[in-house]
């Protein structure tokens, strides 16, 4: 129908030069009315009006807008109306905030925690104080907040100074937000707050979770608690006895070879204990217990590693393949910036487990024939070493997030089938 209406005329130059500026609205509308007479008649010539129908002039426009029958029912895949439209969110991806606070939310209290103070800020209500961080203090801490469930509080990760705080928060019924203090601090510099003091914090807190709405933190139990503390009381064992060893190298006299040697063996014989503690404490709970013997029969996990698993990444079975990686810090992470591509690089995370599923992945490229496969292709692809480690960590990492997910124990054929 396009073809049929004919292109307004082109006026010369010096017609155009001499005509004022402004354009006149009746002279374009009695052209545009012309237009449609115009049209109105041809679409006559091909579709003659029959008793009772509407006009040729309706016609006409309802054959403009109806639909070609040559042309596909549907939209394109390639279109962006082939997109999912959700009215509550931007993006599919909710980047750690919890969309149903956004209703019952009302006030965001920010709390600094210091070993012998907490600073707390209400905001916007602006309130600001300072209790010192014992029972007492606590205690007044929960008369002076809002109701449960009206405020989210937000509190910065401080190694344990905060265990209590937020046991006592949960235990009230409050939503409390575990968060990272390097987020935090990048924020606070992004509104231009470059001191940095108690009550500052704890605004700043705040505010951060005013805008960003995270996450409130899974209330754990009290034995998760103690079988996390345990796994890291190990990990520092671990650590002693890997620095006094090192120490053993470089000394001559023998009663400092001595004394280090028995600091070792005492260290040894206290990290047994510990682990002996862990294997109890899991073998006491039947869904610690069943996790890990489900990671347990993954060729390269051992005890240590999946009671470590099942202690510190409760979020394991709950996650996608993205999400875990990344909560561990295995995800790889572009810098790119126009035409320049960097090197994609691993960052954050939780070290600790990722140090453990390292070595974990390092037995595994030995034992593990789906592993050994998947280092083999790398290789042969030219990668490097350091990276092909990286990726069997990864890739170990995502089969059993997926049996935990699934339930299942490790079959190498159905592994490698998925993959």
């Amino acid at each position: 129908m396009r073809r049929q209406i004919e292109p307004p005329r082109l006026l010369p130059r010096a017609a155009v030069l001499n005509r004022p500026c402004m354009l006149n609205l009746s002279q374009s509308a009695v052209q545009m009315e012309k237009a449609v007479g115009k049209l109105a008649e041809r679409s006559e010539a091909s579709f003659p009006t029959v008793a009772g129908a509407r006009s040729t002039a309706l016609r006409s426009i309802e054959t403009v807008v109806e639909q070609d029958r040559r042309r596909p029912i549907g939209t394109s895949p390639n279109s962006r109306k082939s997109r999912r439209r959700c009215p509550s969110t931007t993006s599919s991806h909710l980047q750690g905030r919890d969309p149903s606070m956004d209703g019952s939310i009302t006030s965001f209290v920010g709390i600094d925690v210091a070993k012998k103070s907490l600073d707390l800020c209400v905001y916007p209500e602006g309130q600001s104080f300072r209790l010192t961080h014992d029972a007492a203090g606590r205690q007044e801490l929960l008369r002076q907040l809002p109701t449960p469930g009206e405020c989210l509080i937000v509190v910065e990760a401080t190694g344990g100074y905060e265990r209590l705080l937020v046991a006592d928060l949960a235990d009230a019924g409050h939503q409390v937000a575990v968060v990272n203090p390097r987020q935090v601090r990048d924020f606070a510099k992004a509104l231009g707050i470059l001191a940095k003091t108690d009550r500052l914090d704890a605004s700043v807190l705040a505010r951060f979770g005013h805008h960003f709405r995270p996450r409130p933190t899974a209330q754990t139990s009290e034995r998760q608690g103690e079988l996390a503390q345990i796994v890291v009381r190990r990990r520092q064992l671990v650590g002693l006895r890997t620095t006094e060893t090192n120490r053993m190298e470089t000394i001559t006299a023998k009663a400092v070879r001595k004394s280090l040697q028995q600091t070792v063996d005492h260290l040894n014989k206290q990290i047994k204990r510990v682990e002996k503690e862990i294997l109890a404490l899991v073998e006491s709970h039947d869904d610690w217990n069943n996790k890990a013997n489900l990671l347990q029969s993954v060729p390269g996990v051992g005890p240590v590693t999946g009671a470590s698993l099942v202690a510190e990444v409760p979020e394991l079975g709950q996650l996608n393949r993205q999400q875990i990686a990344a909560l561990i810090g295995l995800a790889p992470f572009n810098r790119d910036s126009g035409q320049f591509r960097g090197q994609r690089t691993i960052w954050g995370g939780r070290s600790s487990i990722r140090s453990l599923l390292y070595m974990s992945a390092l037995s595994a490229r030995r034992c593990n024939p789906v592993i050994r496969a998947f280092a083999d292709r790398l290789a042969a692809q030219g990668k490097k070493p350091k990276v092909i480690l990286t990726a069997c960590t990864r890739k170990l990492l995502v089969i059993l997030n997926a049996m935990i997910k699934n339930n299942t124990r490790w079959n190498s054929q159905l592994v490698s089938m998925s993959s």
